[in-house]
């Protein structure tokens, strides 16, 4: 998702970027390390859970020890922490280093405390993918913005800002449909979640209800500013409104743990192709001009 703003539309659009491509590369490898960090902490203190629900892919205790583990989260945390502390300094904002300290002790927190509680952890994971959106603006449009490219640096950290949105909206509901498929074992854990607290029935209606929001959100968006980019409307009526309505009528009858699995797949893929509509923004404005 940073390579596709960076590389299919914001060098596309003429503008000068604070950060070097070797620059830019060490930032998404932070954001990759420390996300695999989390997900390093997170199955640690996951293996009782994990055993229950999916014991073919348990990691940690079978394919290498809680030792190893740590010392895998220890190194993957440090190093990306370390390569934010190099990035802040290079744009002259060393207090920007508290942002990936930051996100490093929510990711534990989360591992540790936060997703045992009912929708804080579900947001917290939300707002945290929609961060990694927002932070390419902070360290590559925010720095190079001065005076006579305000306007225009605000139109593109405006647009970061409608897909970290996006991206929150949809990885919100993907995080609670996580918790119906899981809702065996975490009941066995005793945890917090939705789906334990307030049953598998109402947390699915719950979830079709919050599945309207992503799809009249984008419609009313496509309506209003996109409607003259016909290819791109034509995309994201195919690839994200599409998808979104499939997951929307399946969603009520979804009954079965593997039903409820594909659908979360379903979300990862119209994720994935809500972030590529950027490209395709960048093609029509191209084809059109």
């Amino acid at each position: 998702m940073q390579l596709v703003f960076r590389y299919g539309f914001f060098k596309m659009q003429n503008i000068q970027l604070a950060l070097s491509d070797l620059q830019y590369g060490l930032m998404v490898l932070s954001t990759v390390l420390i996300a695999a960090g989390g997900y390093a902490i997170n199955n640690i203190y996951d293996q009782e859970t994990d055993n229950y629900n999916k014991p073919e892919d348990v990691i940690v205790g079978k394919s290498i020890s809680e030792t190893t583990a740590y010392n895998i989260y220890i190194a993957v945390t440090v190093i990306g922490v370390s390569l934010g502390f190099y990035l802040s300094n290079v744009i002259e904002k060393p207090g920007f280093a508290a942002i990936f300290i930051l996100i490093a002790a929510t990711l534990y927190l989360y591992a540790t405390s936060l997703k045992q509680m009912m929708l804080v952890g579900n947001i917290v994971v939300a707002i945290l993918l929609s961060f990694s959106i927002i932070i390419v603006g902070i360290f590559d449009l925010y720095p190079a913005t001065i005076a006579s490219n305000q306007q225009e640096m605000r139109l593109y950290f405006s647009i970061l800002l409608d897909y970290a949105i996006f991206a929150f909206i949809i990885n919100l509901n993907r995080e609670i449909v996580k918790d119906i498929e899981d809702i065996d074992g975490d009941c066995n854990q005793s945890m917090n979640t939705v789906a334990v607290a307030i049953g598998k029935s109402k947390t699915v209606k719950l979830v079709f209800i919050l599945s309207f929001i992503p799809l009249i959100t984008l419609i009313y968006y496509l309506n209003r500013y996109l409607l003259d980019l016909f290819f791109l409307s034509i995309y994201l009526l195919l690839f994200v409104c599409g998808p979104l309505l499939y997951f929307t009528i399946k969603i009520i009858s979804a009954k079965s743990k593997k039903d409820f699995h594909s659908l979360s797949t379903v979300l990862k893929y119209i994720l994935f192709f809500g972030i590529l509509s950027v490209v395709a923004i960048t093609l029509n404005m191209k084809y059109n001009a």
